[in-house]
């Protein structure tokens, strides 16, 4: 039975000849060798190293510029907000002072409205009163002459009635 599997197990090996051309031997590499190997390998890494090493400085010095930088614009930022502060609160203050003057013409100008109507008013009572007591004298007179206007009426009614023109100036008057 051993024999039938080691025949077996060649003619598996020979009829797959990739399988045997597939392992091939490596030359022998004495102590020596991988030793020089080892340092040249070591060497390459501190090299590799240290070059990371000055990346990262190279890396930290150039984000140290940009820091800077970003603080420069940072303070230039603040000046212009204060700048820009500045003057809004200096426009605040011209808008104020021009709400100011706009309130005092807008003073003088009722007032001067209210004394021309004040002027008007009183001018026109001072005015009629002079009229007013005319008025009173003549309405006083006449209440006090009333009696002998209607006996002079009375008088001119029965004169017309002898005389012709005074009885046409009667009539012209409807006072007839």
């Amino acid at each position: 039975m051993k024999r039938i599997v080691i025949i077996l197990s060649l003619a598996i090996t020979l009829s797959m000849p990739s399988l045997t051309i597939a392992f091939e031997t490596a030359p022998r590499i004495t102590d020596r060798e991988i030793v020089e190997r080892l340092t040249r390998l070591e060497e390459r890494l501190t090299k590799l190293e240290e070059g990371q090493k000055a990346i990262l400085r190279e890396i930290d010095k150039r984000f140290e510029g940009i820091d800077k930088r970003f603080e420069d614009m940072n303070m230039r930022f603040d000046a212009m907000s204060k700048a820009i502060d500045n003057r809004f609160e200096d426009i605040n203050k011209q808008f104020d002072r021009l709400v100011n003057i706009f309130f005092v013409i807008l003073g003088a100008f009722v007032a001067m409205f209210g004394g021309t109507i004040w002027f008007a008013l009183w001018d026109r009572r001072t005015m009629i009163r002079p009229f007013e007591d005319k008025v009173r004298n003549i309405e006083g007179e006449i209440a006090e002459n009333r009696g002998k206007l209607h006996s002079l009426i009375d008088a001119f009614r029965t004169l017309s009635k002898t005389d012709d023109k005074v009885a046409e100036v009667l009539k012209k008057f409807n006072l007839l």
